[in-house]
């Protein structure tokens, strides 16, 4: 998966480094996994514009993921690697010996032709998914479930992986990427590895043209707006704009939102980094 520089051969190109997409194997999705990928335009039911800078952006079909993994006892041959324009991690068909075919995460290093398992008595194998009073302390996992049989919430983006660190009880400790320490029930699944496109974070698109293919349109920075569209705006001359805040007002940079009698704190052993 490695990234790909150009020849500044335009004021585009100069600093343009993106994947090399060597990764991929398939060119076209499987028909029978696609589903209608409709844009909003950042407008309500409506039409009234209630999300500003949304719009535009290449039509894009949803890929239905299987985020369960409940094929338990049932081996699957990985078909290929494809390119999920929903998603920054690379994702993997699969063939079921049933016949039945299914998009997952593909993680890193998982190879076309390879086999994978999910459920009891799989091994703890890149790609496998098992309960986590199965897998090895120390493992690398991702797709990890917060209910049993909720299906995969946390450790799914490209590069992204956690750690589990210890048992206690019915509950797997587990170490998330943001640094958090938090419990969840062993009854819960997750998969062995990290995710897949691990050069993600180290692309740069080069010009504003590449976000537009996302949808993303020009954003207007709060400081050079009006007193009367944020509270940044206005000032003589180039003002900072004072405290960060967002345009209702709401600090930025530092303030927490989490609600302090959330119900799941009993859960975090220890915070994420600040």
């Amino acid at each position: 998966m490695a990234l790909k520089k150009f020849k500044p051969t335009t004021p585009g190109q100069r600093y343009k480094m993106i994947s090399a997409f060597d990764d991929i194997t398939a060119k076209e999705p499987e028909k029978s996994l696609l589903a209608p990928g409709k844009k909003s335009g950042g407008r309500n039911n409506e039409g009234k514009m209630t999300m500003r800078y949304v719009g535009g952006g290449h039509k894009q079909r949803y890929r239905i993921i299987d985020f369960k993994r409940d094929k338990e006892g049932i081996p699957g041959k990985v078909k290929s690697i494809e390119y999920d324009p929903n998603r920054t991690a690379r994702i993997a068909l699969v063939y079921y010996v049933d016949g039945e075919k299914r998009y997952i995460i593909a993680p890193h290093g998982l190879k076309e032709g390879q086999e994978i398992n999910s459920g009891k008595g799989s091994a703890p194998e890149v790609g496998n998914a098992l309960y986590l009073s199965d897998i090895p302390f120390g493992t690398i996992i991702h797709n990890i479930e917060l209910r049993p049989g909720q299906g995969a919430k946390m450790a799914r983006s490209a590069g992204s992986y956690a750690q589990l660190l210890s048992r206690e009880g019915k509950f797997a400790i587990i170490k998330l990427p943001s640094g958090e320490t938090r419990m969840i029930l062993q009854k819960c699944k997750a998969t062995i590895g990290m995710v897949s496109n691990i050069d993600h974070s180290l692309e740069y698109s080069g010009k504003a043209g590449r976000s537009r293919w996302k949808g993303r349109r020009p954003r207007t920075r709060g400081v050079a707006m009006n007193p009367v569209d944020h509270p940044m705006g206005g000032g003589e001359g180039r003002a900072s704009g004072g405290h960060p805040r967002s345009r209702k007002g709401l600090p930025a940079k530092g303030y927490k939102t989490r609600a302090k009698k959330k119900d799941s704190n009993r859960y975090i052993i220890e915070r994420r980094k600040k």
